[in-house]
């Protein structure tokens, strides 16, 4: 297994012979809702798509940092796509022709590799977008980019690589947005991962009323510190962007 890390929560997976993409952001600025006077992020350093092939997209929320409209309008329509119902709905207006949306609990096989949705962060009163669990090479690998793990935690799930914020992201009076530092240790505590990788972040420049606001607090060398206070063998793993990174296959947990 191999992952590379695009900054933001796009990733690629390759696995079981196969490549993923993971909550594509290349195209352009990242604006929610349209509207870039609240929050506009633009990469400092431009970020060129993988070279084909992609053999899929995988799709965690609907909103445009997961399922970002002008990214997908360029990838090729008739990539499968997987995703939350949400993000399938965007897909599907954008001319996608193989579209599989997972509701929670539900999964689905690409070749050797299976992909599992579980419940992640909400996204409003009512609707809960999905985590991810990925089987393959003889590994798993957790994907949930808000820090929302009850779901994995509750069902007591095993993974051994787990790709998740680990620092917080917080507005005033609402609250956490990002869950990373203790999240990311009850995910350690719980799951037993040997590797955390941290997602959610990167070197853009990101402007609005929301990035006024908005507080980060917490590192991965506070993060390490605490695992390591636990008597935890989770590891972090600080990847570099656009830097392939070997997954070794040490032991199943």
């Amino acid at each position: 297994m191999h992952l590379t890390w695009y900054e933001a929560n796009t990733w690629l997976i390759e696995a079981a012979g196969l490549r993923i993409l993971v909550d594509p952001w290349f195209e352009g600025p990242l604006v929610f809702g349209n509207l870039p006077w609240l929050f506009q992020a633009e990469r400092r350093r431009p970020a060129e798509l993988p070279a084909p092939p992609i053999d899929a997209i995988l799709l965690s929320q609907g909103l445009e940092d997961h399922a970002h409209p002008p990214t997908l309008a360029r990838l090729d329509k008739a990539i499968p796509v997987i995703g939350s119902p949400s993000a399938a709905r965007v897909a599907t207006a954008l001319g996608f022709s193989h579209v599989t949306p997972l509701a929670h609990g539900q999964q689905t096989r690409l070749g050797q590799l299976t992909l599992e949705a579980l419940p992640g962060a909400p996204v409003g009163p009512t609707q809960v977008e999905n985590a991810y669990l990925l089987q393959a090479d003889g590994l798993t690998l957790y994907y949930e980019p808000h820090g929302f793990h009850d779901a994995v935690i509750q069902a007591g799930r095993r993974m051994d690589v787990a790709i998740t914020p680990l620092v917080d992201l917080s507005l005033p009076l609402v609250g956490p947005i990002i869950r990373g530092q203790d999240q990311a240790l009850r995910l350690a505590q719980a799951c037993r991962p040997q590797l955390l990788l941290p997602t959610a972040t990167g070197d853009y420049q990101a402007s609005g009323l929301i990035m006024n606001l908005i507080q980060m607090q917490g590192s991965l060398e506070e993060l390490a510190a605490r695992l390591k206070a636990e008597h935890l063998s989770t590891q972090i793993l600080d990847v570099t962007p656009g830097r392939p990174v070997a997954i070794p296959l040490g032991v199943p947990t």
